[in-house]
């Protein structure tokens, strides 16, 4: 663990910034003009998202009514804690008809303990229940609760119950517990399940609770002996059931969420390879692919699958060796619009490079640490968006990572607020689009992780505290507070006001900057307002210094008013500036204003002679050959002359012009530079 870290300025950089206040004013009113130009952030660029996304496409598209009752939850459920779940069911590729026997193991945490409740969609059939070996009749089903009088428990003692249930589960929707759909081009036929955030009861007799991890589970899946059933952890034996029948036995010995449990099945073949992690000293981990049994399906798109051993690679240097070592990871290919990283083998609808890499990144944040409460999917998604990110960047290059978080950047931008934290009162099963919002949950969640590792500035102890937070919390849920607790022990930095601002505020920052220089010091005010509710971002923010001889340099500056005035030290001229120059924040800037001297900028342009009658020479001090506009206003702002030019020098012709006071106002890209001179 690593104690203590450079906090966001050092402290040569907090002894350069003086107090200008009373400077500023000075000068603007006696030897400065001010002149304000208006900043296209370089973070404007468009990039495609939507395959970011897993449980995003499609957004509030065919949602169905009953997939959200009112009835909703049993406090009972949290009377005990589930040790074991066994589902022995029989499924289909052609419909979504399931039925069959799960067992239940689980232990007693409140006394007396005398009903045990679970979850089951009313419009399946429960045919028996048997608690403890005898076999019950008496329970009362209300809504999608089913309620079961048992003899007296005390705290301690253990359960088990097997249900035996059956019938058609609802269907329809993207959030619905099973789905069957053709594929037209390989010509399948495929189910699926998606439980996430409330559909497991849709398909299977469970607790949705998040808090309560089963420490392990079984899934025997019987079907057609033309298809295979894929599912979590380990296919330990494919038995002959007769009748052309087979059963695929699958079996995790990691904890595991209730809506991490699933199947999928269809006339697939197993295409299986294999990753080295580092951590594992020479040994790999089973990568094992369903994908459609048809000619030329491998080759065309084996590249795209094979993508994801350097990235199971990769997340495993970063954050933690793969976390299901001992069992595996792997894919079932579906008509699924988009992906739901099912612990252990991720249920895709395509094989897209942000995709893959965005469900593999679950396997940390997601399946080995999961959110605590749905307020905080946070932990899921939006972590699992900053692994796409880092894919990107570290597989594909700082260019591919840079398109990526601008275009995920944007995205938050897009409207000024909402909070990555859902309010508890927002988590319901009629609003399960405020949890996937892919805005918030999503983007926000990948840029404030962003945002974190700038302001830590040292991405050893970034990646340590991602480390020391899977260790912390693997097999176990977690909540952004949690997460904020292990960021601070590691990196020794305070974060209650960055988790106010950016994981419970809402909106972003936007700038209004002034800059100018006199001799070697660059001083500069920075005014920041706000897009929505939060008050003020106290953050660190990037400011590169684009120098007269062609050079740069990047100074880093703490701001924690909204009107700040800070004054730097450099070597050379400053003839430029930009926000942000890598894009580690996010945020909007307004307005720069350069402040240059009347008379004479050494730095830019001199003209001449001055008063002038008939021709005014322009002289411009850094030519570079790009082409620059210029405009001329009189003192009430109005445009009376305007030109373009490339060259160093440019004549002209001003006989036209009444006499009075003029502006010249020089263009160049996103600055603007004014002097006033007389006709």
């Amino acid at each position: 663990m690593i104690a203590t870290l450079a906090h966001k300025y050092t402290q040569a950089i907090a002894n350069r910034i003086i107090n200008l206040e009373r400077t500023i004013m000075k000068n603007i009113f006696t030897t400065l003009f001010l002149l304000i130009f208006t900043v296209v952030s370089a973070q404007q660029t468009e990039t495609e998202h939507q395959d970011r996304f897993c449980k995003h496409y499609d957004e509030q598209n065919g949602i169905p009514s009953y997939a959200y009752r009112n009835d909703w939850q049993s406090d009972l459920v949290n009377d005990y804690d589930v040790t074991f779940y066994f589902l022995d069911i029989e499924v289909s590729n052609t419909n979504i008809n399931v039925g069959g026997e799960v067992t239940i193991h689980g232990t007693v945490l409140v006394e007396p303990f005398e009903t045990f409740a679970f979850e089951l969609f009313s419009g399946l059939s429960l045919e028996n229940v048997n608690f403890n070996g005898q076999n019950q009749t008496n329970w009362t089903r209300d809504g999608d609760n089913v309620l079961l009088p048992v003899e007296m428990l005390i705290t301690g003692q253990t359960f088990v119950a097997t249900i035996t249930y059956g019938g058609t589960p609802p269907t329809g929707g993207f959030f619905s517990g099973i789905t069957n759909a053709h594929n037209n081009q390989w010509n399948k036929d495929v189910t699926w399940t998606l439980s996430e955030p409330f559909a497991a009861k849709e398909w299977w007799p469970c607790k949705q609770v998040l808090t309560d991890k089963a420490d392990s589970v079984w899934v025997f899946l019987t079907t057609a002996n033309t298809n295979l059933a894929g599912s979590n952890g380990l296919l330990t034996n494919t038995t002959d059931m007769g009748n052309n029948m087979v059963r695929f036995e699958w079996k995790s010995n990691y904890p595991i969420d209730y809506y991490l449990i699933s199947f999928s099945v269809a006339d697939y073949a197993d295409y299986s390879i294999y990753a080295k992690p580092s951590g594992m000293a020479g040994d790999s981990v089973l990568v094992q692919n369903y994908i459609y049994n048809a000619p030329n399906y491998l080759n065309t798109y084996k590249n795209d699958i094979d993508q994801v051993v350097p990235m199971i690679e990769l997340y495993s240097d970063l954050f933690l060796t793969y976390p299901f070592q001992n069992e595996k990871y792997g894919h079932c290919i579906t008509q699924l619009g988009g992906g739901m990283e099912h612990q252990t083998m991720t249920t895709l609808g395509g094989w897209s490079f942000n995709l893959v890499a965005h469900e593999l990144g679950h396997m940390w944040f997601g399946d080995n640490v999961t959110c605590a409460t749905w307020s905080d999917i946070w932990i899921n998604e939006g972590f699992a968006t900053y692994t796409n990110y880092l894919a990107q960047e570290k597989l594909h290059g700082w260019n591919s990572g840079q398109n990526f978080m601008i275009g995920t950047q944007n995205n938050v931008m897009s409207s000024p607020g909402g909070s990555v934290y859902i309010p508890e009162a927002e988590i319901s099963p009629d609003n399960v689009w405020r949890i996937f919002d892919g805005r918030l949950s999503y983007d926000k969640g990948a840029a404030i992780l962003h945002v974190l590792r700038h302001e830590v500035n040292n991405d050893t102890v970034f990646f340590q505290i991602m480390h020391t937070f899977q260790e912390t919390f693997t097999d176990s849920t977690a909540t952004g507070d949690d997460f904020k607790a292990v960021s601070e022990a590691v990196s020794g930095i305070n974060l209650t006001d960055f988790f106010n601002q950016w994981y419970y505020g809402q909106g972003y920052p936007k700038y209004d900057i002034s800059w100018y220089m006199f001799n070697n010091t660059y001083n500069v005010t920075v005014t920041q307002s706000v897009s929505s509710s939060t008050p003020l971002f106290k953050m660190t923010m990037d400011y590169k210094l684009n120098f007269a001889d062609g050079t740069d340099t990047i100074v880093r500056l703490y701001q924690n008013t909204n009107i700040q005035n800070f004054a730097v030290e450099v070597p050379k001229q400053v003839v430029s500036m930009s926000v942000d120059p890598d894009n580690w924040t996010f945020e909007k800037v307004n307005t720069v204003t350069v402040i240059v001297e009347e008379t004479n900028n050494p730095n830019y342009f001199a003209f001449g002679p001055n008063p002038a009658n008939e021709y005014l020479n322009i002289y411009l001090l850094n030519a570079d050959g790009r082409q620059r506009n210029i405009q001329f206003t009189d003192i009430a702002g109005r445009v009376v002359l305007e030109s373009s030019f490339d060259q160093p020098n440019l004549k002209l012709d001003i006989s036209k012009l009444v006499s009075g006071a003029y502006i010249i106002n020089i263009y160049d890209g996103n600055q603007r530079f004014s002097k006033r001179f007389i006709k």
